[in-house]
């Protein structure tokens, strides 16, 4: 279910609406200034960024410049992005997830991305808020597929990508290392 909340976003303090995503434990909403302290706690903890990108945690600088790519993106579509996730019975934010453009055998692909504090794993969450974007992809935005890009060792999000019904579609290398691209297809209407 969607709602719309007036949000400052821009640098300009202009009022945008923005879509705020409700699943049965979670609202997901758009990432503001004020989240910064949050995205600096999840990009700077090994645990979290062991399997995203090349694996190191980055410093405050890198959590800044990490907003601001992930702002841009959702400057050009409110629908995609890394969005925050926040659990609902406790009000606090526990990981973000989206829809992401991403370059994979130089074609542009859209990967539904999801990063979960670890006081939170294993609880379901990444699922929950991966079949919200999965859904968002395929049903909204009328995608013919998604994809993910995850490290081989990373068992917890495959197995996250084979309940949202994805499948291995091919290997490829980034940041020297190999990484599976999970792909999932509209399904045909009959």
């Amino acid at each position: 279910m969607d709602y719309l909340l007036p949000e400052l976003l821009s640098s300009k303090h202009e009022k945008e609406e923005i879509r705020l995503i409700e699943t049965d434990r979670l609202l997901i909403r758009p990432y503001t200034t004020e989240d910064m302290h949050f995205l600096e706690s999840l990009v700077s903890d090994p645990q979290v960024v062991r399997f995203i990108g090349n694996g190191r945690p980055r410093t405050k600088e890198g959590a800044r410049l990490f907003f601001n790519w992930n702002l841009s993106h959702m400057k050009a579509d409110q629908q995609f992005g890394l969005q925050v996730l926040v659990e609902k019975v406790s009000g606090e934010s526990i990981g973000h997830a989206g829809l992401v453009p991403q370059e994979v055998d130089g074609v542009t692909e859209l990967e539904v991305g999801y990063w979960i504090a670890p006081a939170f794993w294993g609880k379901g969450f990444a699922s929950e808020a991966a079949a919200a974007f999965r859904d968002i992809a395929l049903e909204q935005l009328n995608k013919n597929r998604i994809i993910a890009l995850i490290y081989p060792d990373n068992i917890a999000s495959c197995r996250v990508a084979e309940k949202l019904g994805m499948h291995v579609w091919k290997r490829i290398e980034r940041h020297n290392k190999p990484v599976l691209v999970y792909l999932k297809e509209k399904t045909p209407p009959n």
